[in-house]
């Protein structure tokens, strides 16, 4: 595996659009979601990483994944210079 593709890319935004103030805060994924991000949620749920297959909580796994792809965000986002 030497690349993210896409099916990893959905994954990872929607892991990253839950909420991160508290682990009693969940995510719900609507009617009107994009297949992509319908498709990202079946993904997280058949891996193990969210409560239900629409939204849900974060599991353990989910916790440990989410928190990972965010170091990873920041470390993508930073300006150069900032090492």
């Amino acid at each position: 595996m030497s690349i993210f593709d896409q099916d990893m890319v959905d994954e990872l935004n929607l892991i990253l659009k839950f909420p991160t103030d508290s682990l009693l805060q969940g995510l719900k994924i609507h009617h009107d979601a994009t297949q992509s991000i319908v498709n990202a949620a079946s993904r997280l749920y058949a891996k193990g990483m969210i409560t239900q297959s629409d939204g849900g909580y974060l599991t353990d796994l989910g916790i440990d994944v989410a928190d990972h792809a965010r170091h990873i965000q920041s470390a993508l986002c930073s300006r150069k210079g900032n090492h």
